[in-house]
């Protein structure tokens, strides 16, 4: 059975409704982390700080793809790479504004 344009187009708008409200949690988590780290202190460029977190992004990506050793494990490892992250990167500062 086909669907309809009209019930394809509504599907389409609750999966965009759907996708807001998950980068608006994600957005959250994110600011909650920065501040707790003191980034909503610092003063930064939001271009380098987007290059920051671009960084961040790719180093942590090529963790979980290698790491298998379980979240418990992938969690502690990101505790102590955070702490460089806020010295080296000053980055997350305006994580809160995401």
């Amino acid at each position: 059975m086909k669907n309809s344009s009209s019930k394809i187009r509504d599907d389409i708008a609750k999966l965009q409704e759907r996708l807001k409200a998950a980068e608006a949690r994600e957005a959250e988590r994110i600011g909650r982390i920065a501040l707790k780290a003191g980034l909503g202190e610092i003063e930064i460029d939001e271009g380098e700080l987007q290059a920051a977190f671009e960084e961040l992004a790719k180093r942590f990506r090529g963790r979980k793809a290698a790491s298998t050793a379980g979240k418990k494990a992938s969690v502690d490892g990101d505790d102590s790479t955070q702490t460089t992250t806020v010295t080296s990167g000053a980055a997350a500062g305006g994580a809160g504004e995401v």
